[in-house]
């Protein structure tokens, strides 16, 4: 059993490298909820990638941290903690806050790596040694702009270029990159900003010869996507829309998407991210990993995860040099001339926590102990 013994909650605040605009709007920084667990002489981290709008989700950092240091805490304090795979029946109790509880629940398969001393990417039944990358770039102040962005990710190596869209930056944006590149694989993400008036615009996208096009509809519709894929010959890609095993169930049954897009953060946890990986694999979809801009905490995670076998498309998972100016573990994730990473094989996620620089950035702290805690 694994003994907890605290949960250290911070928030930090941390400057992009460079602004990141989507359908939602311009993010240039970032508040972020870290989770710490001590156990055993262990410590192990995760992170919680809420946004601080609830315009993603429903969720967002400061719901989040609430939920965690009232509920979610409590509740693995009180449980006899085996490992990772606990969690869910841990916190079925409180409804949804899924981000809230992977942060929780992947720190628990952390130190549960730490205390088998095998990888994280083991411990999760992971196959792959190395994972393919591409990049999302957001949306330019001007389509010169995107030209020169996109130039340096392929010179970077990255395997796949995802671009951002929204009504006004769609087909124009799509046209251009073609003309200039026509044999690199291409996607795009809508964040769910279309409606069924933009059915025919969409279906014009065909011509482009996208690798997918990524939640252009509703985020919590199945039907309307599904009308959409019957008139496209595009590949659709859910990501919003699909929050757990019984979602991804719905929407291949329904034939809504040929692509999932699996978020650890969105779906609740390693857990649920390995159910929803699994019932796909066994229909034939295949799936990547999405980001969430997050630091290399959250990233390890993703790599870890990106080593299951069905993880065949490239993933957002990306350097850390594109993010942030400085990330706050080391070493920090690189990407290779090939567009690859290479999974970490040492114990648990395979980086080490920057603490120093994590305290710098810290601007709130509670410290959740047993019976006491302690808040500064």
């Amino acid at each position: 059993m694994l003994n907890i013994d605290a949960i250290h909650l911070r928030e930090i605040n941390m400057p992009l490298a460079y602004p990141f605009e989507t359908s939602f709007g311009l993010t240039t920084g970032r508040r972020i909820l870290l989770v710490e667990l001590e156990a055993d002489g262990l410590t192990a981290w995760g992170e919680c990638v809420a946004g601080e709008h609830p315009y993603f989700s429903d969720e967002m950092i400061d719901t989040a941290w609430i939920i965690t240091e009232t509920e979610l805490a409590p509740r693995l304090f009180d449980a006899e903690v085996h490992g990772g795979s606990n969690c869910p029946e841990i916190f079925k109790q409180v409804r949804g806050h899924r981000m809230a509880k992977a942060s929780l629940e992947n720190a628990v398969w952390d130190l549960e790596a730490q205390a088998k001393r095998i990888s994280l990417a083991e411990l999760l039944g992971g196959t792959r040694e190395i994972i393919p990358c591409g990049v999302s770039i957001g949306i330019q102040p001007s389509l010169e702009q995107l030209m020169e962005k996109i130039e340096t990710e392929l010179a970077a190596g990255y395997q796949r270029i995802k671009l951002k869209c929204k009504p006004g930056w769609d087909s124009h944006v799509f046209e251009a990159v073609r003309e200039r590149w026509p044999d690199i694989m291409l996607s795009c993400d809508a964040n769910s900003v279309y409606r069924m008036k933009d059915l025919d615009h969409i279906a014009g996208w065909d011509r482009f010869k996208l690798l997918m096009i990524e939640q252009p509809l509703w985020f919590d519709d199945f039907y309307f996507h599904s009308l959409l894929q019957k008139r496209i010959k595009t590949d659709i890609c859910l990501d919003e829309s699909i929050r757990n095993r019984r979602d991804a169930l719905a929407a291949i049954a329904m034939e809504s998407c040929r692509i999932i897009n699996i978020k650890v953060g969105r779906v609740g946890g390693f857990c649920e991210a390995i159910a929803v990986h699994n019932v796909a694999e066994e229909r034939g979809i295949p799936v990547w990993c999405g980001g969430m801009l997050e630091t290399g905490i959250g990233r390890s995670h993703n790599i870890a995860l990106s080593s299951l076998s069905n993880f065949s498309l490239p993933g957002d998972v990306s350097a850390s040099s594109r993010y942030w100016a400085q990330d706050i573990i080391e070493p920090e994730v690189t990407v290779s001339s090939k567009g690859e990473i290479v999974v970490p094989t040492g114990i648990g996620r395979g980086f080490e926590v920057q603490k120093d620089r994590i305290e710098a950035l810290t601007v709130r702290r509670c410290t959740l102990r047993t019976k006491a805690r302690v808040t500064a």
